[in-house]
């Protein structure tokens, strides 16, 4: 009864306002404005409202929802009305005090949680007031879900400057603070009963729904709207609070630089007509007369728009220069008045002259012309000396080590490395270094232009690590909500920066768009955003195909339309670090960039072109200079513990600090392929001679990394079953009551760290830049060519021909590179001959034909050979091997029918084989038999069909009148790489055979392993002679 008098009253007043010449009000806006009315009643005690009129409240909020979001002229018809932006103000104004008493503490704590109540207090409020909580939060969604419909009309310019001059910005900006204070809390659940941690948990839901709202509210608040844009730019960016000063930034001043921006907002503070209509007649028919919900704030910049004329003046926005304001640059009068800046910004139509003069000192150094150089190789061996003997200096090191270190024992490596490369900040106008300058002490000119000053891990103090300061309204939301939830985040970021129409600028030919990136980078709240957003990628590891990851690469590519990923990526530095992670997804999004320009080659724009190059020479300086020395320096820190030099647990890094390094390293090279696709940008790398740095990792990886066997030799104490226990209790690890020693652990050691996959990705680089040049077939590059062979680069190639199963499919890249490396190079060519020369392959004869090489001859036939002991690929140790006597008759060939034995059908059709793979099943199933382990077989044929390389059709060569292989026999190349992979496969079938055959607890240890060593000799040989009756066939 209550409920219905209230809304009759307010029907009365609404009645009696019509009356007096007020617009018409329709059924839906009368009923909505009636329940807030009432739900700030609620919120305020003020009048009592009861259960009952906060059910039919509730109805009409849901009802009006519904209308809002299905029905677009109630849509329409709600935008425009002043009273309601008013009432959603007042509602929101009167909940976030009481939702902050009764969640986080008294309205005094929302701006500085610091000095509020503790989580554990923080949750003990929510769960007692878990009723009120739970109704009130749902209504609030409700309603920022209509303020967020209510701007989605067609033409938005008018809810939206109705919205602002209610000021609901201000309550939407309170609410994402009160959301942000809540849900990022850390409960403890533990201590918690399971009925107050579901309470808790349901109370924290709705605090992150209606954040969610909020951000989907602002950003329709902001689309299309530069004033909205700024306002709500300079409101999450400039942190009063926040003391920290960046020492990067120069003399960059927040204050004065917001003060500015404020200057900016009231110059460009006129409203669309429309709304400056609606608003005064609120004004003139509503407000003046008393009624609710009353006037307009006056506190504004915007109020001069509905004041009544001489009340208040409108800013004088036209610029007194404006056809000189596109040289900009040039016009700003040295003054520390701020008074004047702002003058002078209006002459000149800008926005603010501290964002300007930081743009000027921070942007790429290249940015106008090549001021910095590029460093050259005889830089990065010193650099690479310089990281490694920083990094022995930190262990107890032997004798050995020492002396062999390029820093000598009592030198202090932290000063060298300190001199040699300062921090600095470095202007367009700064000093560079010309060409072929930066021998010796010049050196570190090339990464002082960039900034990077680099910090030793012994200055860092460990409890004060950390990623940065973390400030900002929005900073912690990257940390709070899921992908799903956070779009709105992205899409409020990239609708503010991100240019969209290159041509487009707000007025007098200033860009805003470029104008709020650079506000981003400025402010320490900006970069604290940016790091977050970066990070976020990472922890949830989103694809290139997700929105969140496409939104932050148009994020990332306003930013390189500054020139401004350089600072950006010092800004994101770690010390501790080789690659932060933030750099490292950075990286990731540049090179979606870069991949963009190999798609659209053909609409490429030179000043994009020009942007791109001078990107590439940026971050190639960082890995010359930095990432490829310090990984280098802990590839050979590994070689050092392999060759029992320095100890394990010597090794500075953990696993996870080598995860990190690595996963920079990959995007580095992820880069360096897409940067090969582009044949201008690959010239660069070809200039700047990258096959150095390339080929040095290959050859720590190469002393460094163990290669990885396909086929792993069990250890025979893994699969033995433990003995039956005895009376002995000195044997308690052998004993049911005595466990048995913890496995290994499943992580490797961080000195053992594989760097799985590097390998593939540099031979792949290396054969993009061998591959002939644009037009040509062959041969291959010739400068490349030379660079490799200068760089002894020939024999890190080799070594990766060897089966690594930490790098797959190397062998196959590196025959890629090979081919182009040995096409029209004469060096190449000679220098692998003199190498061949040297170290001839092996004999599997054993040496020359003798009567223990050939076999003996018994009965007037030649008998077996003895046979020799070969290292074989993939395979680790020495494995037998016979091969027969060119002499020796070939056995017969059984025939198999192929539908009763399985190993037939598995076998691939090789045509160019011959018979090799039919007698290789026949033969197999003849000396096992019909009850032989035929998975394990058809195990050992899958794998063939992965391993045998391709056969080409060709004549077979012409052997001696002998029939033997004679000195002057065509060498048999394909046959013995193919007798290599066959005996593989033995020696894989033997162990295979051992692993599935029951254990004989009767057996001792040593007749189990001499009864596998024949079985695995056996089925050696039976593969053996299946093969080399295959080649006789073929």
């Amino acid at each position: 009864m209550a409920a219905t008098e209230e809304i009759a009253d307010f029907a009365l007043r609404e009645g009696a306002a019509a009356a007096a010449g007020r617009r018409p009000v329709s059924i839906e806006e009368l009923c909505f404005t009636s329940a807030m009315s009432c739900f700030e009643g609620w919120l305020k005690l003020d009048p009592a409202i009861g259960p009952r009129t906060m059910a039919y409240v509730t109805r009409f909020i849901s009802r009006t929802l519904e209308k809002t979001h299905n029905l677009k002229d109630v849509r329409e018809n709600l935008s425009n009305s002043v009273e309601v932006w008013i009432w959603l103000t007042r509602d929101f104004a009167a909940a976030i005090p009481s939702l902050t008493t009764r969640s986080i503490g008294p309205l005094a704590t929302l701006n500085d949680p610091d000095k509020g109540a503790t989580p554990q207090e923080s949750g003990t409020l929510i769960t007692k007031n878990y009723p009120s909580l739970k109704e009130d939060l749902q209504l609030l969604i409700k309603l920022m879900h209509v303020a967020r419909n209510l701007l989605v009309v067609q033409e938005p310019e008018v809810p939206q400057d109705l919205c602002a001059a209610a000021q609901f910005d201000q309550m939407l900006y309170q609410t994402i603070i009160l959301c942000v204070n809540v849900t990022s809390k850390a409960y403890d659940g533990d201590i918690l009963e399971e009925a107050a941690r579901m309470k808790l948990g349901e109370i924290t839901e709705l605090y992150k729904k209606l954040l969610v709202t909020c951000l989907q509210q602002a950003h329709n608040w902001t689309a299309k709207n530069d004033r909205n844009k700024m306002s709500f730019w300079s409101t999450v960016l400039f942190d009063e609070t926040d003391d920290y000063v960046d020492p990067s930034n120069g003399d960059f001043r927040p204050d004065i630089a917001h003060r500015q921006i404020q200057a900016w907002y009231e110059r460009h503070s006129e409203l669309c007509p429309k709304a400056r209509q609606l608003l005064r007649e609120h004004e003139d028919t509503i407000a003046e007369k008393g009624l609710p919900p009353g006037h307009l704030p006056s506190n504004t910049p915007l109020a001069w728009n509905w004041l009544p004329e001489g009340s208040a003046r409108p800013p004088n926005t036209e610029p007194e220069n404006a056809q000189d304001s596109h040289n900009v640059f040039l016009k700003w009068i040295p003054d520390d008045d701020p008074d004047k800046k702002i003058k002078q910004a209006k002459v000149l139509g800008r926005v603010s002259e501290e964002i300007d003069k930081w743009w000027l000192n921070n942007r790429d150094p290249n940015f106008i012309c090549w001021e910095v150089p590029m460093p050259n190789v005889e830089f990065a061996k010193q650099r690479t000396e310089t990281c490694t003997g920083n990094l022995f200096n930190r262990c107890p090191l032997t004798n050995t080590i020492r002396n062999r270190s390029p820093v000598k024992p009592g030198d202090e490596v932290e000063e060298q490395y300190e001199e040699q490369v300062e921090p600095s900040v470095t202007s367009a106008e700064a000093g560079s270094v010309a060409e072929g300058e930066g021998q010796e002490g010049d050196d570190g000119q090339y990464v002082h232009d960039y900034n990077d000053d680099m910090i030793e891990e012994e200055d860092i103090d460990e409890d004060e690590y950390n990623d940065g300061p973390m400030t900002g309204l929005l900073t912690e939301v990257p940390n709070i909500l899921d992908p799903k939830q956070i779009e709105a985040l992205h899409m409020i970021v990239k609708s503010c920066i991100y240019n969209t129409n290159p041509s487009g600028a707000f007025e007098w030919d200033e860009n805003l768009q470029k104008t709020r990136c650079r506000m981003l980078l400025a402010t320490e709240c900006g970069k604290s955003l940016l790091r977050e957003i970066l990070v976020f990628i990472a922890v949830w590891e989103k694809s290139e195909q997700s929105l969140i990851f496409q939104l932050t690469t148009q994020i990332v590519e306003a930013i390189h339309h500054c020139a401004l990923i350089p600072y950006a990526w010092q800004s994101l530095r770690i010390p501790k670090d080789i690659i932060s992670p933030a750099q490292t997804v950075l990286l990731r999004l540049v090179n979606g960039v870069f991949r963009t320009r190999v798609s659209d080659a053909a609409d490429a724009d030179s000043k994009h072109d020009d942007l791109d190059n001078k990107l590439l020479h940026f971050l190639f300086i960082q890995f010359r200079s930095r990432i490829v020395p310090e990984c280098a320096a802990l590839m050979q820190f590994q070689a050092s513990i392999r060759d029992n030099l320095v100890e394990a647990a010597d090794f500075p890094v953990d696993s996870w600090d080598m995860e990190r390094a690595k996963d920079g390293l990959q995007q580095f090279l992820e880069l360096l392929a897409t940067v090969n696709d582009l044949p201008e940008m690959r010239q660069y790398l070809i200039q700047w001679e990258a096959t150095y740095e390339l080929l040095l990792l290959l050859k720590e990886l190469e002393r460094g990394v163990p290669k990885k066997p396909m086929v792993e030799p069990p250890a025979r104490s893994a699969h033995r079953q433990p003995p039956h226990p005895s009376d002995d209790h000195d044997h308690g690890y052998d004993s049911e009551d005595h466990p048995l020693a913890p496995p290994p652990p499943t992580q490797e050691p961080a000195h053992k760290f594989p760097w799985a996959g590097i390998k593939g990705q540099i031979l792949h680089i290396l054969a993009g830049l061998l591959q002939p040049p644009l037009g040509r077939s062959s041969p291959g590059n010739p400068i490349v060519q030379k660079q490799i062979l200068r760089h002894n680069g020939l024999v890190s190639l080799l070594n990766c021909c060897v089966y690594d199963d930490h790098n797959r499919f190397a062998r196959e890249r590196v025959q890629i590179c090979l081919k182009w490396l040995m096409d029209g190079s004469e060096d190449a060519n000679k220098f692998l001959r003199n190498l061949v020369a040297k170290n001839p392959p092996p004999n599997p004869n054993g040496g020359a034909p003798s009567s223990s090489a050939t076999g003996a001859v018994q009965n007037g036939k030649p008998g077996p050979s003895e046979p020799v002991r070969l290292r074989i690929d993939g395979i680790p140790g020495e494995v037998p091997v016979r091969v027969r006597n060119p002499n020796e008759p070939a056995p017969a060939r059984p025939v198999l029918n192929a539908a009763s034995n399985p190993l037939q059908r598995t076998l691939p059709a090789i045509q160019q084989r011959g018979d090799m793979a039919a007698a290789l099943a026949a033969a197999v199933h003849d000396e096992l038999g019909d009850d032989g382990d035929h998975e394990t077989i058809n195990t050992l044929l899958e794998r063939t069909r992965n391993m045998l390389p391709p056969i080409r059709s060709q004549q077979p060569p012409q052997a001696s009148e002998s029939g033997g292989v004679g000195e002057g026999a065509t060498p048999r190349h394909r046959s013995e790489a193919l007798l290599r992979d066959i005996i593989n496969l033995a020696d894989e079938a033997a162990r295979l055979a051992a692993l599935t055959r029951p254990p004989d607890a009767d057996e001792t240890e040593e007749e189990e392993e001499e009864e596998e060593e024949e079985e695995g000799r056996s089925l050696s040989e039976v593969l053996k002679r299946a093969y080399i009756q295959g080649e006789d066939g073929a």
